[in-house]
Protein backbone atom coordinates (compact mmCIF):
# COMPACT_ATOMS: atom_id res chain seq x y z
CA UNK A 1 0.00 0.00 0.00
CA UNK A 2 1.06 3.69 -1.09
CA UNK A 3 3.32 5.39 2.04
CA UNK A 4 1.37 8.68 3.20
CA UNK A 5 1.62 11.64 5.87
CA UNK A 6 -1.22 12.87 7.73
CA UNK A 7 -1.04 15.85 8.31
CA UNK A 8 -3.14 18.61 11.28
CA UNK A 9 -3.72 21.64 9.05
CA UNK A 10 -5.73 23.85 11.73
CA UNK A 11 -7.16 23.02 15.35
CA UNK A 12 -9.86 25.44 17.19
CA UNK A 13 -11.28 25.58 20.60
CA UNK A 14 -14.01 27.15 22.21
CA UNK A 15 -14.67 28.18 25.80
CA UNK A 16 -18.22 29.64 27.28
CA UNK A 17 -17.90 32.81 28.94
CA UNK A 18 -19.10 31.72 32.28
CA UNK A 19 -16.86 29.77 34.99
CA UNK A 20 -16.99 28.17 38.20
CA UNK A 21 -13.93 29.35 39.92
CA UNK A 22 -12.31 27.95 43.36
CA UNK A 23 -14.34 29.55 45.94
CA UNK A 24 -17.44 28.09 44.26
CA UNK A 25 -16.38 24.69 43.91
CA UNK A 26 -15.23 25.37 47.54
CA UNK A 27 -18.54 26.25 48.57
CA UNK A 28 -20.62 23.74 47.01
CA UNK A 29 -18.24 21.09 47.93
CA UNK A 30 -17.09 22.13 51.54
CA UNK A 31 -13.53 21.22 50.54
CA UNK A 32 -11.36 24.25 51.48
CA UNK A 33 -10.21 26.71 48.85
CA UNK A 34 -6.66 26.04 49.17
CA UNK A 35 -7.32 21.96 48.76
CA UNK A 36 -9.20 22.79 45.67
CA UNK A 37 -6.20 24.65 43.87
CA UNK A 38 -3.88 23.44 45.22
CA UNK A 39 -4.57 19.27 45.55
CA UNK A 40 -7.12 19.33 42.87
CA UNK A 41 -5.40 21.81 40.75
CA UNK A 42 -8.49 23.78 40.07
CA UNK A 43 -8.60 27.64 40.14
CA UNK A 44 -11.29 28.35 37.77
CA UNK A 45 -13.02 26.11 34.78
CA UNK A 46 -15.03 27.33 31.80
CA UNK A 47 -18.63 26.57 32.59
CA UNK A 48 -21.36 26.24 29.49
CA UNK A 49 -24.12 28.69 29.65
CA UNK A 50 -27.50 28.37 28.23
CA UNK A 51 -26.87 28.86 24.00
CA UNK A 52 -23.33 26.26 24.55
CA UNK A 53 -24.61 23.16 24.02
CA UNK A 54 -22.83 20.33 23.08
CA UNK A 55 -22.84 20.71 19.43
CA UNK A 56 -22.69 24.35 19.32
CA UNK A 57 -19.65 24.45 21.00
CA UNK A 58 -18.32 21.79 18.31
CA UNK A 59 -19.86 24.00 15.74
CA UNK A 60 -18.06 27.46 17.10
CA UNK A 61 -14.31 25.42 17.43
CA UNK A 62 -14.37 24.04 13.73
CA UNK A 63 -15.13 27.43 12.26
CA UNK A 64 -12.08 28.51 13.89
CA UNK A 65 -9.96 25.44 12.85
CA UNK A 66 -12.02 26.18 9.50
CA UNK A 67 -10.77 29.77 8.89
CA UNK A 68 -9.74 30.50 5.71
CA UNK A 69 -10.58 26.97 4.94
CA UNK A 70 -13.55 25.10 2.49
CA UNK A 71 -15.74 23.08 4.79
CA UNK A 72 -17.15 21.69 1.47
CA UNK A 73 -13.31 20.11 1.11
CA UNK A 74 -14.06 18.18 4.02
CA UNK A 75 -14.76 13.91 3.04
CA UNK A 76 -15.53 13.31 6.38
CA UNK A 77 -16.09 14.41 10.23
CA UNK A 78 -15.84 12.52 13.17
CA UNK A 79 -17.77 13.89 16.05
CA UNK A 80 -15.38 13.28 19.34
CA UNK A 81 -17.09 15.00 21.54
CA UNK A 82 -19.75 13.31 25.08
CA UNK A 83 -22.17 11.43 24.42
CA UNK A 84 -23.96 13.90 26.37
CA UNK A 85 -25.39 15.64 23.68
CA UNK A 86 -28.37 18.00 23.16
CA UNK A 87 -30.55 15.27 22.37
CA UNK A 88 -30.68 11.45 23.88
CA UNK A 89 -29.61 8.99 21.69
CA UNK A 90 -28.84 11.47 18.66
CA UNK A 91 -26.28 11.85 16.05
CA UNK A 92 -23.71 14.92 16.96
CA UNK A 93 -22.14 14.77 13.93
CA UNK A 94 -24.39 14.96 11.52
CA UNK A 95 -25.74 17.89 13.26
CA UNK A 96 -22.51 19.78 12.98
CA UNK A 97 -21.58 18.66 9.64
CA UNK A 98 -25.10 20.22 8.66
CA UNK A 99 -23.85 23.90 10.69
CA UNK A 100 -20.47 24.30 9.53
CA UNK A 101 -21.52 23.43 5.74
CA UNK A 102 -19.70 20.43 4.56
CA UNK A 103 -21.93 18.92 2.14
CA UNK A 104 -19.47 16.83 0.83
CA UNK A 105 -18.14 14.80 3.65
CA UNK A 106 -19.98 11.95 5.73
CA UNK A 107 -20.49 11.72 9.66
CA UNK A 108 -19.97 9.32 12.43
CA UNK A 109 -20.13 9.67 16.23
CA UNK A 110 -16.78 7.93 18.04
CA UNK A 111 -16.94 7.71 21.54
CA UNK A 112 -13.72 6.94 24.32
CA UNK A 113 -14.41 9.46 26.78
CA UNK A 114 -11.68 11.73 27.25
CA UNK A 115 -9.04 10.14 24.68
CA UNK A 116 -11.55 10.38 21.98
CA UNK A 117 -9.57 13.28 20.15
CA UNK A 118 -6.55 10.73 20.46
CA UNK A 119 -8.08 7.74 19.34
CA UNK A 120 -10.10 9.42 16.27
CA UNK A 121 -6.71 10.48 15.13
CA UNK A 122 -5.53 6.50 14.70
CA UNK A 123 -8.53 6.10 13.17
CA UNK A 124 -8.20 8.85 10.74
CA UNK A 125 -4.61 7.43 9.43
CA UNK A 126 -6.18 4.20 9.12
CA UNK A 127 -9.24 5.33 7.31
CA UNK A 128 -7.29 7.76 4.81
CA UNK A 129 -4.83 4.37 4.35
CA UNK A 130 -8.30 2.05 3.40
CA UNK A 131 -9.60 4.51 1.26
CA UNK A 132 -8.50 6.71 -1.00
CA UNK A 133 -11.43 9.17 -1.32
CA UNK A 134 -10.53 10.54 2.16
CA UNK A 135 -8.73 12.88 2.13
CA UNK A 136 -9.51 16.07 4.57
CA UNK A 137 -10.84 14.92 7.39
CA UNK A 138 -12.43 17.16 11.12
CA UNK A 139 -12.68 16.37 14.19
CA UNK A 140 -14.91 18.16 15.98
CA UNK A 141 -16.76 17.73 19.48
CA UNK A 142 -18.45 20.00 22.43
CA UNK A 143 -18.50 18.45 25.90
CA UNK A 144 -20.96 19.78 28.60
CA UNK A 145 -19.95 17.00 31.51
CA UNK A 146 -20.26 20.06 34.29
CA UNK A 147 -23.84 19.20 33.95
CA UNK A 148 -22.85 15.33 35.60
CA UNK A 149 -21.66 16.79 38.74
CA UNK A 150 -23.44 16.73 41.83
CA UNK A 151 -21.18 18.71 43.92
CA UNK A 152 -22.42 17.04 47.49
CA UNK A 153 -21.51 13.83 46.14
CA UNK A 154 -18.41 13.05 47.90
CA UNK A 155 -17.68 9.31 46.54
CA UNK A 156 -17.60 11.40 43.25
CA UNK A 157 -15.08 13.66 44.13
CA UNK A 158 -12.29 13.35 41.80
CA UNK A 159 -14.58 14.30 39.12
CA UNK A 160 -15.12 18.06 40.19
CA UNK A 161 -11.89 18.83 37.60
CA UNK A 162 -14.71 18.64 34.90
CA UNK A 163 -15.25 21.75 32.77
CA UNK A 164 -17.18 22.52 29.68
CA UNK A 165 -15.97 23.47 25.58
CA UNK A 166 -15.19 22.21 22.60
CA UNK A 167 -12.00 21.54 19.93
CA UNK A 168 -11.47 20.65 16.63
CA UNK A 169 -8.81 19.37 14.46
CA UNK A 170 -8.49 19.61 10.65
CA UNK A 171 -6.00 16.56 8.82
CA UNK A 172 -5.31 16.41 5.45
CA UNK A 173 -4.00 13.80 4.07
CA UNK A 174 -0.08 14.37 2.41
CA UNK A 175 -0.38 17.66 4.08
CA UNK A 176 3.48 18.93 4.52
CA UNK A 177 3.18 19.97 8.20
CA UNK A 178 2.34 18.58 11.58
CA UNK A 179 2.80 14.88 11.07
CA UNK A 180 0.62 12.51 12.76
CA UNK A 181 2.99 9.33 13.68
CA UNK A 182 2.28 6.98 16.13
CA UNK A 183 -0.50 5.89 18.52
CA UNK A 184 -0.76 3.58 21.66
CA UNK A 185 -3.83 3.08 23.47
CA UNK A 186 -4.44 0.39 26.31
CA UNK A 187 -8.25 -0.27 27.61
CA UNK A 188 -8.70 -2.06 31.42
CA UNK A 189 -12.28 -3.42 31.00
CA UNK A 190 -12.21 -3.68 34.91
CA UNK A 191 -13.33 -0.74 35.78
CA UNK A 192 -15.63 -0.33 33.26
CA UNK A 193 -18.62 -0.45 36.40
CA UNK A 194 -16.78 1.96 38.69
CA UNK A 195 -17.00 5.38 37.31
CA UNK A 196 -21.30 5.14 36.24
CA UNK A 197 -24.52 7.95 36.41
CA UNK A 198 -26.80 4.80 37.68
CA UNK A 199 -30.13 6.12 36.02
CA UNK A 200 -31.28 7.09 32.38
CA UNK A 201 -30.31 3.46 30.82
CA UNK A 202 -31.82 0.45 30.16
CA UNK A 203 -30.59 -1.15 33.85
CA UNK A 204 -32.27 1.73 35.31
CA UNK A 205 -34.68 3.79 33.13
CA UNK A 206 -35.81 6.90 34.15
CA UNK A 207 -38.61 7.53 36.50
CA UNK A 208 -39.74 10.19 38.99
CA UNK A 209 -38.08 8.06 41.69
CA UNK A 210 -34.47 8.36 39.84
CA UNK A 211 -34.74 12.18 38.87
CA UNK A 212 -35.87 12.91 42.57
CA UNK A 213 -32.65 10.57 44.67
CA UNK A 214 -30.15 12.15 42.00
CA UNK A 215 -29.58 9.08 40.33
CA UNK A 216 -28.38 11.34 36.86
CA UNK A 217 -25.14 12.42 37.60
CA UNK A 218 -21.69 10.86 38.48
CA UNK A 219 -21.01 8.20 40.97
CA UNK A 220 -18.79 5.94 42.06
CA UNK A 221 -19.77 3.19 43.93
CA UNK A 222 -17.05 1.56 45.32
CA UNK A 223 -14.49 4.71 45.65
CA UNK A 224 -12.07 2.80 47.82
CA UNK A 225 -11.85 -0.38 45.88
CA UNK A 226 -11.57 1.40 42.66
CA UNK A 227 -8.56 4.03 43.79
CA UNK A 228 -6.88 0.57 45.15
CA UNK A 229 -7.11 -0.94 41.68
CA UNK A 230 -6.21 2.32 39.95
CA UNK A 231 -3.32 3.64 41.49
CA UNK A 232 -1.62 0.05 40.61
CA UNK A 233 -2.22 0.57 36.94
CA UNK A 234 -3.50 3.87 36.34
CA UNK A 235 0.10 5.87 35.73
CA UNK A 236 2.20 2.85 34.83
CA UNK A 237 -0.60 2.70 31.79
CA UNK A 238 0.14 6.51 31.50
CA UNK A 239 3.75 6.32 31.22
CA UNK A 240 3.17 3.24 28.68
CA UNK A 241 1.09 4.52 26.28
CA UNK A 242 3.26 7.43 25.54
CA UNK A 243 6.54 5.21 25.49
CA UNK A 244 4.81 2.67 22.91
CA UNK A 245 3.87 5.94 20.79
CA UNK A 246 7.21 8.12 20.56
CA UNK A 247 9.00 4.38 19.92
CA UNK A 248 6.22 3.58 16.97
CA UNK A 249 7.41 6.79 15.55
CA UNK A 250 11.00 6.42 15.21
CA UNK A 251 12.06 7.96 18.45
CA UNK A 252 12.88 7.85 22.03
CA UNK A 253 11.17 9.17 25.44
CA UNK A 254 14.54 11.86 25.32
CA UNK A 255 13.00 13.13 22.18
CA UNK A 256 9.75 14.54 23.69
CA UNK A 257 9.97 18.13 23.66
CA UNK A 258 6.56 18.88 24.97
CA UNK A 259 3.69 16.76 26.62
CA UNK A 260 0.25 17.68 26.16
CA UNK A 261 -2.15 16.39 28.92
CA UNK A 262 -5.19 16.31 30.06
CA UNK A 263 -5.79 17.90 33.41
CA UNK A 264 -5.92 15.67 36.40
CA UNK A 265 -4.38 16.47 40.33
CA UNK A 266 -1.38 18.20 39.88
CA UNK A 267 0.67 15.69 41.69
CA UNK A 268 -0.04 13.25 38.85
CA UNK A 269 0.65 15.55 36.68
CA UNK A 270 4.15 16.13 38.16
CA UNK A 271 4.67 12.25 38.45
CA UNK A 272 4.53 11.94 34.97
CA UNK A 273 6.84 14.22 33.68
CA UNK A 274 9.45 13.08 36.29
CA UNK A 275 8.78 9.49 35.12
CA UNK A 276 9.55 10.75 31.55
CA UNK A 277 12.55 12.98 32.85
CA UNK A 278 10.40 16.32 31.18
CA UNK A 279 10.28 19.35 33.16
CA UNK A 280 7.61 21.87 34.10
CA UNK A 281 8.66 23.94 30.87
CA UNK A 282 7.68 20.83 28.45
CA UNK A 283 3.70 20.91 29.91
CA UNK A 284 1.08 23.18 30.54
CA UNK A 285 -0.82 22.21 33.76
CA UNK A 286 -4.45 23.41 32.83
CA UNK A 287 -5.39 24.61 36.27
CA UNK A 288 -7.53 27.73 34.95
CA UNK A 289 -9.18 25.25 32.40
CA UNK A 290 -9.83 22.21 34.51
CA UNK A 291 -10.70 19.04 32.53
CA UNK A 292 -12.50 19.70 29.52
CA UNK A 293 -12.64 15.92 28.45
CA UNK A 294 -11.18 14.82 24.88
CA UNK A 295 -10.60 18.59 24.06
CA UNK A 296 -7.43 19.49 26.35
CA UNK A 297 -4.59 18.20 24.73
CA UNK A 298 -5.76 20.32 21.66
CA UNK A 299 -6.07 23.27 24.16
CA UNK A 300 -2.50 22.46 25.89
CA UNK A 301 -1.16 22.65 22.33
CA UNK A 302 -2.84 25.92 21.43
CA UNK A 303 -1.72 27.72 24.59
CA UNK A 304 2.07 25.93 24.16
CA UNK A 305 2.35 27.60 20.24
CA UNK A 306 0.96 31.01 21.64
CA UNK A 307 3.59 31.11 24.56
CA UNK A 308 6.43 29.53 22.56
CA UNK A 309 7.06 26.21 24.05
CA UNK A 310 6.00 24.68 20.79
CA UNK A 311 8.47 25.39 17.59
CA UNK A 312 9.38 23.81 14.40
CA UNK A 313 10.48 20.31 14.71
CA UNK A 314 9.61 19.62 18.11
CA UNK A 315 8.25 16.03 18.87
CA UNK A 316 5.00 16.60 20.51
CA UNK A 317 3.10 13.82 22.07
CA UNK A 318 -0.98 14.00 23.41
CA UNK A 319 -1.78 12.08 26.16
CA UNK A 320 -4.84 11.64 27.83
CA UNK A 321 -7.30 8.58 29.62
CA UNK A 322 -10.77 7.84 29.69
CA UNK A 323 -12.80 6.60 32.56
CA UNK A 324 -13.62 3.50 31.72
CA UNK A 325 -10.50 2.84 31.17
CA UNK A 326 -8.90 3.82 27.95
CA UNK A 327 -5.14 5.63 28.40
CA UNK A 328 -3.94 6.91 24.95
CA UNK A 329 -0.59 8.69 23.21
CA UNK A 330 -0.07 10.12 19.79
CA UNK A 331 3.10 11.38 18.76
CA UNK A 332 2.96 15.14 16.49
CA UNK A 333 5.80 16.04 14.66
CA UNK A 334 5.01 19.51 14.96
CA UNK A 335 6.53 21.90 11.97
CA UNK A 336 7.44 21.65 8.54
CA UNK A 337 8.10 17.76 7.60
CA UNK A 338 11.34 17.84 6.23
Amino acid sequence: MKDFSVGIVSTGIYLPENCHDSAYIAQETGIPIEVIEKKFGIKRKPRAGDKDQSAYMAVKAAQKALDGHDPKEIDLLIWTGSEHKDFYVWSAGIKVQHEIGAQNAWAIDVAARCSTNIVALKLVKDIMQSDPAINTVLLAGGHRTCDLINYKNERARFLINLSDGGSAILLKKSHPANLVLGTSIITDGAFSEDVIIPAGGTRMPTSRETIERGLHFFDVPDPQGMKERLDKSSMRNFVKVIQEAVEKSGYKVEDIDYLALLHMKRSAHDYILSELGLNQSQSIYLDDYGHIGAPDQVLSLELASRQGKVKDGDLVVLASAGIGYTWAATVIKWGPAV
